[in-house]
């Protein structure tokens, strides 16, 4: 995969898997069933899951598997399924550990101005993914780009829109945050999934508008080079993030109809 222009002529690129790891196997599972429904539509897929998630509603709330054990299963789905991967880091001291396993580092949203994380990740010269905090104008991520950019090995920069939030318990998705994305020179990215949140609505954790999914990405196709999806084959049982996890059984068809949107859209860029 192009790296620096991840997405092709016929497609949009795809990051998606589970919020958290649960298990090697299961994300093992997933990255094989998640290769495959990309590769029937000609996506490039990058894979992604976290070793932990240290931003939860609860201290209880499930946080994932330790680093080691995380990123090793990580480094075995990209060698064995020969796919790229991607995970979050959360502090400068992981951001070489996870370098040396996966191709993309992910910058959570509400760590996207934390300087000092921002050029570790850079340092490495892994492809950096920014996530636009809840609470960050658009334009504004042209700050996080250029920290990132400014290390001597910066590899690519990616920005990803995750909504903002809209009082409390709730996000919106305002699409005049996507020109404003684009103006940073980088792949924009729309984090479907994230974005239907509902922080804190279910007291200890947070919940989501499942079925408003395929509404924004359809909007989003309009507009964006990638896709950012967090996928569960039962997310009533998800141990992070169920309530706006993207069905499995649902996903390849929701595809096909952004690819024609996607298609259709390009056009006129």
């Amino acid at each position: 995969m192009n790296f620096h222009t991840p997405f092709t002529e016929q497609s949009f690129f795809l990051v998606a898997g589970p919020c958290v790891m649960e298990s090697r196997e299961h994300a093992i599972g997933l990255a094989r069933e998640l290769k495959a429904i990309a590769e029937q539509r000609s996506i490039p897929f990058i894979f992604k899951a976290s070793f932990d998630k240290a931003n939860r509603t609860s201290l209880s709330s499930y946080r994932g598997v330790n680093i080691a054990e995380g990123l090793d299963a990580l480094a075995e789905i990209r060698s064995s399924l020969n796919i790229p991967v991607l995970t979050d880091v959360h502090e400068t001291q992981q951001c070489l550990l996870a370098a040396a396993a996966v191709d993309v580092l992910q910058i959570p949203a509400f760590l996207c101005r934390q300087t000092d994380l921002l050029l570790a990740a850079a340092a490495t010269g892994k492809a950096v993914n920014i996530k636009k905090g809840q609470f960050l104008a658009p334009w504004d991520m042209c700050h996080a780009v250029e920290k990132v950019k400014s290390a001597p090995q910066a590899g690519p920069v990616w920005v990803t829109e995750r909504g903002s939030s809209f009082g409390y318990g709730n996000l919106v998705v305002d699409f005049q945050s996507f020109p404003h994305l684009r103006k940073t020179g980088c792949p924009v990215i729309f984090d479907a999934t994230h974005s239907v949140q509902k922080p804190g609505a279910l007291g200890n954790a947070t919940g989501g508008a499942r079925e408003m999914i395929p509404t924004l990405a359809r909007a989003a196709a309009t507009c964006v080079d990638g896709f950012f999806f967090e996928v569960h084959e039962e997310p009533e049982k998800a141990l992070s993030d169920g309530p706006n996890a993207m069905r499995l059984s649902e996903f390849g068809p929701l595809l096909d109809e952004l690819l024609v949107i996607w298609r259709m859209c390009r056009q006129f860029q």
